[in-house]
């Protein structure tokens, strides 16, 4: 089984940068594609980005592109999601995802605003 813990959110000011860490536990991590996932207040669950076992192959949502850059160390067990000139709408809980087995992380908090 795999664990995920999420960390580096907080508070940004729009314009401002954040990068997301997601530490997993158990070797099956560098088998799986990766996801970030996002949830803001009575908003469903959506897809931000998402990246291949070995890195090779990434995917962005419209919102994103251009913006996020997702990345991951396999050796590390580590995956990343930078985030550059954010924005108050961005404003969300960000999720990691191990998308072979469904398992989720605890979120980590990200809020934009002046």
């Amino acid at each position: 089984q795999v664990q995920l813990v999420e960390s580096g959110g907080g508070l940004v000011q729009p314009g401002g940068s954040l990068r997301l860490s997601c530490v997993a536990s158990g070797s099956i991590f560098t088998q799986s594609t990766m996801g970030w996932y996002r949830q803001a207040p009575g908003k469903q669950r959506e897809l931000v980005a998402s990246i291949s076992n070995r890195g090779l192959r990434t995917n962005y949502a419209n919102t994103a592109e251009g913006r996020f850059t997702i990345s991951r160390d396999n050796a590390k067990r580590i995956m990343y999601l930078q985030m550059n000139s954010l924005k108050p709408e961005d404003t969300a809980v960000y999720y990691c995802r191990h998308e072979s087995t469904g398992v989720w992380g605890q979120g980590t908090q990200v809020t934009v605003s002046s």
